[in-house]
C-alpha cells in the first residue's frame, strides 16, 4: 500500500434543488455510493436544517463519506474518504455528484498518511 488512506473532496455546483434538501434522498443516495464503491456501511447520521440543508455522514469500515448541502446556492461539499486500496473512493464520489444533478464538479484526491499534503491536481467535470 503506498498510502494510508485516499481523501476525495469535491465541490458540487449547479445540483437539483429539491434534492439538496431532501434528507431522504441524499440519505439513500449517500449509502448506496458506499455501497457501489464496495464499502461496508456501518452508521448513518443525517440532519436536516430549517428552513433549509442537509448534513450528514455514512461511517463505513474504510472511514467515512460527508455532505453539508447548501439548496439556495445550488451546492453540496463532499468528502469521500478511504483507508486501504481496496476501495476506490472516486467510484462514490461520482455516484454522488451524478445523482445530485451537478452540472459541474471540482474533484481533488489527497493521499492520506504520506507526510505533508501536497494538492497536486484538481479535476473539473462538467456534465
Amino acid at each position: 500500500m503506498d498510502t494510508m488512506g485516499r481523501h476525495v473532496i469535491a465541490e458540487l455546483w449547479g445540483c437539483n434543488i429539491e434534492k439538496l434538501n431532501n434528507m431522504s434522498f441524499i440519505e439513500q443516495t449517500f449509502v448506496d455510493a458506499a455501497l457501489k464503491a464496495g464499502a461496508e456501511v456501518r452508521e448513518v447520521a443525517f440532519h436536516k436544517f430549517a428552513p433549509h440543508g442537509v448534513s450528514g455522514v455514512v461511517i463505513i469500515s474504510e472511514s467515512h463519506l460527508t455532505i453539508h448541502s447548501f439548496p439556495e446556492h445550488g451546492y453540496a461539499s463532499i468528502d469521500v474518504y478511504t483507508c486501504g486500496d481496496r476501495i476506490d473512493p472516486n467510484v462514490a464520489s461520482n455516484y454522488i455528484a451524478e445523482a445530485l444533478g451537478a452540472s459541474t464538479s471540482e474533484v481533488i484526491e489527497v493521499p492520506r498518511g504520506m507526510g505533508p499534503v501536497k494538492v497536486e491536481k484538481t479535476t473539473v467535470n462538467a456534465f
